[in-house]
């Protein structure tokens, strides 16, 4: 008699392992550099299986390793831009996500694929910003957030924008902390009612956990000699690799 193990989304032990290196792998990108976690598993698991299948697993996950980052940042945070992305967030998400929902698995990875690809160039281009940024501009880049975090991807477009400015490390930091983590606790209601938060999500999250621990504790050590902004533009190589591939099969 053989025990049968049941794997969520349907997915072949061969597509399971793949994911769980996956995992691995992006928890070690983010424990090294503190960069690109969702993007990664999106992208990796648009090669096995429909990729809105992760998109709200990423998000209970990132919510997890955002609580055990929030111990001593408050301080720091900028409340002012947080309430201005959340305004533009509010709005943008229920539009990705009645747009992302509404198209064939094939499409959302052609869709997911170019906006990777898009926010690899910005971000490898060192895109930066000259003047005053205005309300405007962080409403307008939270309502992007909010449409790219359809799948599960709302923090490029805020890092990209931070990342354009002369901001302190640590209020860089902090305001993305808790920017993304109010930015999951809306998210989750609003894909529940769209059907992305199923059994098979919360089991996807508990097999996750320990490969995502072991990553984040390997990353957080930094025993490579490679400098964390400099691995940062490695990871956006693989990301962006990832991307290519997701475009390919999507038309192939």
């Amino acid at each position: 008699m053989t025990l049968a193990v049941v794997l969520p989304f349907e997915m072949s032990p061969l597509a399971a392992g793949y994911m769980a290196f996956a995992f691995f792998v992006a928890a070690f990108v983010r424990g090294y550099s503190g960069f690109g976690f969702s993007a990664l598993i999106v992208s990796a698991s648009s090669l096995v299986t429909n990729p809105l299948n992760f998109v709200a697993v990423v998000m209970f996950c990132e919510f997890l390793m955002t609580a055990q980052q929030w111990s001593g940042v408050w301080r720091d945070v900028a409340w002012r831009r947080v309430g201005l992305l959340m305004v533009g967030a509010v709005v943008g998400l229920p539009l990705g996500l009645w747009a992302l929902t509404g198209i064939s698995a094939d499409a959302a990875r052609g869709v997911i694929a170019i906006y990777v690809l898009v926010m690899c160039g910005v971000l490898l281009a060192g895109w930066t910003l000259r003047g005053q940024v205005g309300r405007g501009a962080h409403v307008l880049t939270g309502l992007l957030s909010g449409l790219a975090n359809a799948p599960g991807m709302g923090g490029l477009p805020v890092a990209t924008f931070f990342a354009a400015q002369r901001i302190p490390a640590v209020v860089f930091r902090a305001t993305l902390i808790l920017y993304f983590a109010l930015l999951d606790l809306y998210s989750a209601p609003v894909m529940w009612l769209h059907g992305m938060v199923t059994w098979d999500t919360l089991y996807a999250v508990g097999l996750s956990l320990p490969f995502i621990g072991a990553g984040i504790a390997l990353g957080g050590r930094h025993f490579l000699k490679t400098d964390p902004q400099e691995f940062r533009r490695l990871a956006l190589i693989l990301l962006a690799g990832l991307a290519v591939m997701g475009l390919i099969k999507s038309v192939v």
